[in-house]
């Protein structure tokens, strides 16, 4: 049992340095980095004290306690996916708003760029 809570504890810790060392290279934004280092802490602290998932499991009435871990391991991807389904919606509102400024900008400086156009023309043929 101490070489799996060892094992587990070394796992958790070096998830974190993982993700730490990702968010200092800049390939993970702060906000997803937090909640993988909490991820990866309560891996730690649960590898370190299994006994915690059976205490939990027991308080809310799971027979078999790692049912309990599936559970909210289940749970906290479910709802990472979600989290990222949104931000990808609004990025994509964003990207659409931004394309139609352009396009505005694009329509209202034509009739601008073709003056400066027919000015310089009219100006290197006299």
């Amino acid at each position: 049992m101490a070489q799996l809570q060892i094992t587990t504890s070394l796992l958790g810790i070096g998830l974190a340095v993982f993700i730490l060392y990702l968010l200092r290279r800049d390939h993970l934004h702060l906000v997803h980095g937090l909640f993988w280092i909490g991820v990866a802490a309560c891996a730690a602290i649960l590898g370190l004290w299994p006994g915690v998932t059976d205490l939990l499991a027991r308080t809310f009435g799971f027979a078999y306690p790692p049912a309990l871990a599936l559970l909210l391991g289940m749970l906290l991807l479910i709802i990472k996916a979600l989290h990222a389904d949104i931000q990808s919606t609004q990025l994509k509102r964003e990207l659409k708003r931004l394309n139609q400024r352009i396009a505005m900008i694009e329509v209202q400086s034509e009739p601008m760029n073709a003056r400066s156009d027919t000015a310089l023309f009219t100006e290197s043929h006299d």
